[in-house]
Parts: C-alpha cells; structure tokens; sequence
C-alpha cells in the first residue's frame, strides 16, 4: 500500500509539471519543483522572466492557483516564483526559444538561429552545446540537423549529471518542428580535473 500510494504521488507531480509546462510555454519557464508544507503544496517555477508568468497584477498566478486546485485536486496550492540568473545556460529555456524563433521568423532562418543560438550559450560560459532540429527542415523530406560547439561529454556518468538536456517543438505549415538541446556547463566537474597541490617550504630558521 505504501508502495502504491508513494508511486501514485510521483505520478501525480509528474502531471502538475506537464500542466505548468504547457501552460506556460514560450514565456520563459525552465522547471518546476513541487514541496509537501505542512500549510499546503509549494510549488516553485523557475523561469527567465517572472513577470510574464506572474501576469499584470498576478493574473496569471491566481488563475493558475485556482486551476492547480481543481483539476488536481490540491487544498492549498503555494506559488512561488524564482528567476533564472543565466538563461542561456538552461537547456529548457534555449529550446523553447529556438521553437518559439522559427515560428516567428519561419523555417528557412533555423541554420542562423541554431548559429546564433550556439554563439549566446558559449559566449555565457558553457563547455559545449548540441543542438538538433529535426522535421521538414527545410525541404519536404524529413531530416535532422545538427549544430555543435565546445565540448559535449556523450558517455559516463557526466554525460548524465553534467548535461543538461532538454526538449520543445513547434507546429509549421509544413508539419511538427522538434527541438533538442543539450548543454555543459562551465560548472561541471571533469573526471580528469586534477589539482596538485604544492608542497609547503619552510623558511630555514635563523641560527643565533
């Protein structure tokens, strides 16, 4: 029953994100973390420009507190919103932008947009990024596209906890454009990254 009731509660975090995702596509939003207070669900938005989410006069927020309580069902439903200090190191953020990009300006700009892209990320101090689009781009037959820069790890265990992958898509005359991205940033740690340390010397002491 524990086991049930323990899986039942991810699902159900799991289906709040994707809601909150979808519904604040294209303005920003990088994550969303869920908290258990003893005064109700915490649940914390990471995006690159709050006041979008936010809304005029918290507009946005209130309507999406009173959709959060009654298609989820939550009592007292928190929301706290945090910004992102470096928006083009988050993997989300960079994909969505690039859909939202070739919707606005059309499929034929994607090889300037995927360069542009990759240029901001590097120049914010990432290691290296992978970009790929894939769909009818920019003929009828679909294909993918990749652009890379820097240094990507693709195997062990960095290539999971130092990467930051991310999806999005956008809907064009000509069919579903995907989006996937991933990025290192100047933080990660690399195995090989060694440290020596020197060897302290002792000023010789003065004989009397």
């Amino acid at each position: 029953m524990i086991e049930r009731k323990f899986i039942a509660e991810k699902l159900k975090e799991h289906r709040i994100q994707e809601f909150i995702s979808e519904t604040l596509k294209n303005v920003g939003h990088s994550h969303t973390k869920l908290m258990r207070t003893p005064l109700g669900e915490k649940i914390i938005i990471y995006a690159s420009r709050p006041g979008l989410v936010v809304g005029r006069k918290g507009e946005n927020i209130k309507k999406l507190t009173n959709t959060l309580k009654k298609k989820f069902e939550l009592e007292n439903p928190q929301i706290e919103i945090a910004e992102v200090e470096n928006p083009n190191l988050d993997a989300q953020i960079v994909a969505e932008r690039i859909a939202s990009t070739i919707e606005r300006f059309g499929i034929n700009k994607f090889k300037a947009i995927g360069h542009k892209t990759m240029q901001d990320v590097i120049s914010s101090g990432a290691i290296g990024i992978e970009i790929i689009i894939s769909g009818k781009v920019p003929s009828q037959r679909a294909k993918s596209w990749r652009f890379y820069s820097g240094y990507l790890k693709k195997a062990g265990n960095i290539a999971f906890e130092g990467v930051k992958k991310a999806n999005a898509a956008c809907i064009m005359k000509t069919g579903a454009i995907g989006v996937k991205v991933s990025i290192m940033g100047a933080q990660t740690r690399m195995p090989d990254d060694l440290e020596v340390n020197k060897p302290k010397v002792e000023a010789p002491e003065a004989k009397k």
